[in-house]
């Protein structure tokens, strides 16, 4: 019998749309795997089953009579539990909202809809999708499913860790600091942040000015290509879209890894601490390309002042969003969000005018670098996952870490680059944990960057290679 749970998504789309699995077996096999895994994971926090087996009803009669059918035609999918999604319950992981349920969809869910998905439910993330560890007073901890004892990461944790097990083959998720390519490199799959504007965010307060994007997640790149597809693309409403259709994301295009020139710098150039175990691993994803005969050499660009451009943007952000609510309910939102609104406060208009020069800076070298160089190659985090019952680690090699944005840099570095980066399985540590490498390429330049994922993907082997549920044996 064929495990639909554990295929790929693109096997599973065309067998979806040719009809040879129905949309309500597939759904019932995601609800049972729902069912029998999330109890120890916790990634899904809201299961709408009656309604999704009645969309996959619909959507089974409607292929009947039609044969145009949309690309993801009857593909069960979980959505971040920031993304409203109308008559499905929208928390955002805050006690606030844990009782919403929107009437509307934001326009990645809408997109996806029209593209076919069968909406299944939500996936868990830190209250307002503030930091990388994905937990919240309303549903608790999301667990790693290679060691139910570690974080999965966050903010879109959930959707990593139901990616891993089986629970979605799918799945949409956002980043401002690294939401999308962190948890991917805690629960070994694939996280895209796409150039700014690739994937339009509506309704957005911040317009061309946000950091924060939606994107895909995936088990593999050519899974992630195919999601790209329906979610990228030019929308008179996000005034910052860019007018490339996403049609063209997928398939992936074949590349000569020959003809790669890539730099690499697995110690982040020393701007900041980064487990030992982690720098082993990105720095034998360079090996692996100058075996594919891809012109390797140690380089870094130059990013003076990232992470002054990200620390401003987003506390400036997080002032406007969230301000409000720290205003009325100031016991009800956690401290280190009440933190971030207070700093942004603080800031002044010679504050905001240095981030957004020394953002056109940084931007000019970035540019320059990409001239040189096709890709480079990062840690996606600065450390392997970390226990589940703290908030975000103390120390990395003995360097205090006073802020829950401190561990966060070696993505949110590259989110003030304006750069797709995207987070690829690159290896696991001695004790079976895995680790991402971050590949970063040109602004706009995401197809290339698909590609050269691709490749490494492929070379390696490390993205098959799935928890313990997956095999048979327990999680505890």
């Amino acid at each position: 019998m064929t495990d639909i749970p554990c295929m790929p998504a693109t096997t599973l789309a065309k067998a979806l749309r040719s009809g040879q699995i129905s949309s309500r077996e597939a759904t019932e096999a995601f609800i049972a795997r729902i069912e029998r895994v999330n109890p120890r994971v916790n990634a899904v926090v809201t299961l709408v089953a009656e309604q999704a087996l009645e969309a996959a009803r619909a959507a089974d009669e409607y292929a009947v009579s039609n044969d145009d059918l949309p690309p993801l035609h009857g593909m069960p999918m979980l959505h971040k539990d920031t993304h409203a999604t109308a008559g499905i319950r929208t928390t955002s992981g805050s006690p606030l909202l844990a009782d919403n349920v929107p009437t509307s969809d934001d326009l990645v869910i809408s997109r996806l809809r029209h593209a076919g998905v069968i909406s299944l439910g939500k996936t868990n993330t830190p209250e307002f999708a503030a930091g990388s560890h994905t937990f919240n007073p309303v549903f608790g901890p999301t667990h790693n499913p290679y060691d139910l004892a570690r974080s999965a990461g966050g903010s879109s944790g959930g959707a990593a860790a139901a990616l891993a097990t089986g629970m979605i083959a799918l799945a949409d998720g956002s980043d401002m600091g690294g939401s999308l390519r962190n948890p991917a490199s805690f629960c070994n799959v694939v996280g895209l942040r796409p150039s700014p504007g690739r994937v339009p965010n509506a309704p957005d307060a911040f317009g061309q000015l946000t950091l924060s994007t939606s994107g895909p997640m995936a088990r593999s790149v050519d899974d992630l290509a195919l999601l790209l597809s329906v979610m990228a693309g030019p929308d008179l409403r996000a005034p910052a879209s860019l007018d490339t259709p996403g049609t063209g994301f997928a398939p992936v295009r074949e590349i000569d890894p020959a003809r790669l020139r890539v730099a690499v710098a697995a110690d982040f150039g020393g701007m900041m601490p980064i487990e030992p175990e982690v720098v082993d691993i990105v720095t034998r994803a360079g090996e692996t390309f100058e075996a594919l005969g891809a012109s390797v050499e140690r380089a870094m660009p130059d990013l003076t002042h990232a992470d002054e451009v990200f620390g401003i943007r987003r506390a400036w952000q997080f002032a406007a969003n969230l301000g409000p609510v720290v205003n009325l309910h100031p016991d009800q939102v956690k401290e280190a969000i009440r933190w971030n609104v207070e700093k942004g406060r603080a800031l002044s208009v010679d504050d905001l005018t240095r981030a957004l020069v020394w953002g056109e800076q940084l931007y000019q070298r970035v540019v320059q670098f990409f001239e040189q160089y096709d890709v480079l190659l990062v840690p996606a985090a600065q450390v392997v996952p970390f226990d589940i019952g703290i908030e975000y680690p103390a120390e990395i090699n003995g360097r205090p870490m006073h802020t829950y944005l401190e561990w966060m840099r070696a993505c949110s570095d590259i989110t003030a680059t304006g750069t797709p980066a995207i987070s690829v399985p690159g290896g696991f540590t001695d004790a079976g944990l895995p680790v991402g490498v971050q590949m970063v390429a040109a602004p706009r330049a995401d197809a290339l960057l698909l590609s050269i994922a691709r490749t490494f993907e492929q070379a390696t082997g490390h993205a098959q290679r799935r928890p313990p549920v997956l095999d048979g044996e327990p999680l505890s």
